[in-house]
């Protein structure tokens, strides 16, 4: 498996896989064809039929001179390696194609070149199922986290701890922020509504109504195009760190407890993104908020005391009922029902903690075979239903707003 450097990563919303993927490419073509009098980019399947309302036009054309470039949209050209396909080309002043290149988004902004296969170029991690990690700790007596700086090294902790801090600071500015979220459905901001209502609420409210405004609140700034860290998407970004923020306050955690709750949060994504996969285009938004409420159940379980096995139970419910979760955004845009999402999925991670904590961490089915589930449901359903807005929501929203 990769770093978790290439799990959690800084960027600007709203989508890893619409917005930040194709900018890296962006970038990537224009240092090797630096010259070209003409570009041309043409976005495949998912990224074409939802493109706009993700700025994927934005994200591309913010590198690419706009008034060099021309962009193509064929959402209903079938791509052979992932549905995020591009197709970057350079023209001299004739036009005639003098370089190209054909690239893929596979997920939570990472980009991977046509032909290079599901190779992890830089391996960092010697193990990549949760049951054979698990079965290493046990044997070493250590925990997810001490593996994880087993091999990454003791480096890894000044990166979680930015890693935190942009999340904490994301999660912040979303609860100041107050007005509508850009995009044509005119969705506004709830997040500091939540946080004051349930400031003035019984204590019978806390989890439920502090969880969701935090996650509100981070999904809120990435739909507005605020700076936000993966976790393992930008569309699922909202779950991990509302759920560490609850925490935090609650048990009084220092930083050391939250960074290594990321890093075994971390552990668990990755292996989801290595077997699996966490980009909704591909297996549907069981890949985004389901890995994540996986990895936010992980990460809660250790921060209460959980034993090994009772964090992988944790994670293993966390993904488990999300299996067959659609994508289904509401005009091509990460906010419905993306934003509240994230905040069911924060909620249900604690819920998912508490009921491992109580157990003794026995269950029938391992995380892994969950995973596999996972990524066999994802590649069954229809493309309607994997970030398309041809299917599900989008559509019932699509046939109200035109009357029918």
């Amino acid at each position: 498996m990769e770093s978790l450097r290439e799990l959690y990563r800084v960027g600007v919303g709203p989508s890893s896989s619409h917005t930040m993927g194709p900018r890296m490419a962006a970038e990537k073509f224009l240092e090797t064809h630096p010259d070209s009098c003409q570009y041309r980019v043409t976005l495949y399947e998912s990224l074409a039929a939802t493109g706009k309302g993700h700025l994927t036009d934005w994200a591309v054309l913010s590198v690419l001179n706009e008034s060099r470039t021309e962009i193509l949209w064929k959402a209903e050209e079938r791509m052979p390696e992932h549905p995020n396909g591009m197709l970057f080309e350079a023209l001299d002043e004739n036009g005639s194609v003098t370089g190209s290149w054909k690239v893929y988004s596979v997920g939570g902004g990472a980009i991977r070149e046509e032909g290079a296969g599901r190779v992890n170029a830089n391996p960092v991690y010697d193990l990549s199922l949760i049951g054979s990690i698990m079965d290493h700790c046990q044997d070493k007596g250590i925990t997810y986290w001490e593996y994880a700086e087993q091999c990454e090294g003791p480096e890894l902790w000044d990166f979680l701890r930015e890693i935190w801090k942009v999340m904490e600071e994301s999660l912040e500015r979303g609860l100041d922020a107050e007005g509508v979220l850009p995009g044509s459905i005119g969705l506004r901001r709830q997040a500091k509504s939540y946080y004051r209502r349930t400031r003035h609420a019984g204590p019978d409210m806390q989890l439920t109504g502090m969880t969701t405004a935090y996650a509100l609140a981070v999904s809120e700034e990435n739909a507005a195009g605020g700076v936000i860290v993966t976790a393992p998407t930008c569309g699922s970004c909202g779950i991990v760190p509302a759920t560490l923020k609850y925490l935090k306050e609650l048990y009084d955690l220092n930083e050391n407890d939250l960074i290594r709750a990321l890093a075994t949060a971390g552990v668990f994504g990755n292996v989801i993104k290595t077997n699996a996969s966490i980009s909704g285009a591909e297996v549907g938004c069981q890949g985004e908020v389901g890995s994540a409420c996986a990895m936010a159940s992980a990460a809660a379980t250790q921060l209460m005391g959980g034993t090994l096995r009772q964090i992988e139970y944790a994670a293993e419910m966390g993904l488990e009922h999300h299996l067959g979760l659609t994508c289904d955004p509401v005009d091509g845009l990460v906010q419905i029902p993306c934003i509240e999402r994230n905040a069911c999925a924060a909620t249900r991670a604690l819920a998912r903690a508490q009921m491992s904590i109580l157990s003794d961490g026995t269950h029938r089915i391992p995380f892994d075979e969950v995973v596999s589930v996972m990524k066999e449901t994802g590649h069954d359903l229809p493309s309607l239903y994997r970030e398309t807005s041809s299917g599900g929501l989008a559509k019932a929203y699509n046939a109200r707003s035109k009357g029918k």
